[in-house]
């Protein structure tokens, strides 16, 4: 882990199944995350990622880039664009600060709209990936 170092790209296409299974799998039961009459009824040209399913899909990408040891500490982003189906978002990294084994990195999701996701995750990867559980 080197400060400044970015991470690879993560192309996550976002479909209406990952839009919905991840609203009811957050237990996020919002009409405008499975149903695009409503959603459209409420302003939207669809129906849209829930809050949850995207900060699942930010954890998911760091835990990718660093490993089953991976834990992470904290979790900071906002919303942007909506992720609508059809489109593709992009998450991206940056490693802004290293103190030991741990990583604070900036991460943006974009997609067609616009940024969809920012902000930023701490992250520690224990150099002896068994004391994480030991106390």
């Amino acid at each position: 882990m080197t400060a400044g170092a970015e991470l690879p790209p993560l192309e996550i296409p976002v479909t209406r199944t990952l839009i919905v299974a991840g609203a009811i799998a957050s237990r996020d039961y919002q009409d405008v995350h499975h149903d695009a009459e409503s959603a459209r009824q409420k302003g939207s040209q669809d129906v849209f990622m829930n809050i949850l399913t995207t900060n699942g899909l930010v954890g998911r990408y760091i835990t990718d880039q660093f490993g089953p040891t991976a834990v992470l500490r904290k979790v900071a982003i906002r919303l942007g664009a909506p992720n609508y189906p059809g489109d593709t978002m992009v998450l991206t990294g940056t490693i802004e600060a290293v103190d030991g084994d741990t990583a604070t990195v900036r991460v943006v999701g974009a997609n067609s709209l616009g940024r969809h996701v920012t902000g930023t995750v701490t992250v520690t990867v224990p150099t002896d990936p068994g004391a994480e559980g030991r106390s």
